[in-house]
């Protein structure tokens, strides 16, 4: 029954319905590398790409939690990307869908793809007319690829780095892509770059299943730029425990969290804020006015919110202790 399974998805892919695919010059370009990779001790599944072009990340990587990771380049089909996760899904391995989506596309000699699945099984493939430099190493849970670079020892550091980094999932693709810069990168230069990161397991719910998705479209160096947003975007998601800590009556905890929040990005008001409001629900007054005194120095808006918190139980002082906030 799996055999024909397999057999039937291969067929469905493989019909008029989606057409050969053919390379012209309508087609885009993402000449760039990237990395596909998972995580083995959380099961998250992540693709990250760099390229000397306007908004990579919104062709070249697809993810799908409880399924896989796809990287598509050079020349790009993108068509790559969904149907390779639908091959996935339907119980293809890497190694079978590569060969699936490349048998139809008359154009596999300008690809480049790259797809990993749950497992951490990997496949990737470097059609033999990629501008040079171009290449790919597949190794344990990761697959590092490139082309149009420097030289061609952009995806070997690239694989050497992430072997040896630390980290979430998020950080150690970061740390390959600055490996593959440092060692040369894209031959044209640096325009653009993507982080997609997907749970090993699905919920059910895609809004939860997405654990990071960032995107820098235009930036003279867009590898720092992405590493200060995943910087913030870390710090925002200590916020969102501190928020669901405050939502269950645990302000011990959500101190905590909005601590933790503001130690990575100690310049931004609304972190400090929340601490603050939380030092006030837990009795701890004196230093919740002393926060809030300088906030509402540099922002009179957050003085005019603070009492619209009581309604809803944000802030649970008394009516004296809210005066006095306000006096501040």
């Amino acid at each position: 029954m799996k055999f024909l399974r397999v057999f039937m998805v291969i067929f469905f892919f493989g019909s008029n319905l989606f057409g050969q695919q053919v390379f012209s010059k309508k087609e885009p370009f993402a000449h760039t590398y990237s990395i596909v990779a998972r995580d083995t001790v959380t099961g998250e599944m992540g693709v990250a790409v760099q390229s000397n072009w306007f908004s990579v990340g919104s062709l070249v990587v697809w993810g799908k939690a409880g399924v896989g990771v796809v990287a598509t380049q050079s020349f790009i089909n993108p068509s790559f990307g969904p149907r390779g996760l639908a091959l996935l899904e339907n119980g293809l391995t890497p190694a079978l869908a590569v060969k699936a989506l490349l048998e139809l596309d008359e154009g596999r000699e300008v690809r480049q793809l790259a797809i990993l699945d749950v497992q951490g099984n990997v496949e990737a493939y470097t059609g033999k007319n990629c501008i040079d430099a171009a290449g790919h190493i597949v190794g344990d849970n990761f697959s590092v690829q490139a082309n149009l670079m420097d030289k061609n020892t952009v995806w070997p550091a690239m694989a050497e780095a992430f072997k040896k980094s630390k980290g979430s999932l998020a950080e150690r693709m970061l740390i390959a892509m600055e490996a593959a810069q440092n060692e040369g990168g894209d031959i044209r230069g640096k325009q653009s770059a993507a982080i997609l990161v997907v749970k090993g397991e699905s919920t059910g719910h895609s809004w939860e299943d997405t654990v990071v998705d960032l995107r820098v479209e235009d930036h003279k160096n867009p590898l720092q730029e992405m590493k200060r947003l995943l910087t913030i975007h870390k710090a925002y998601d200590f916020m969102n425990k501190g928020d669901l800590a405050v939502e269950s009556g645990d302000n011990i905890l959500a101190k905590q969290h909005y601590k933790n929040a503001q130690k990575l990005n100690p310049n931004n008001l609304e972190m400090k804020y929340w601490y603050a409001i939380t030092l006030a629900n837990n009795g701890e007054k004196e230093e919740a006015k002393l926060i809030l005194k300088n906030i509402f120095k540099k922002n009179k808006k957050w003085k005019e919110l603070t009492p619209r918190l009581v309604k809803p139980k944000l802030l649970t002082i008394s009516k004296t202790e809210l005066q006095e906030i306000l006096n501040l």
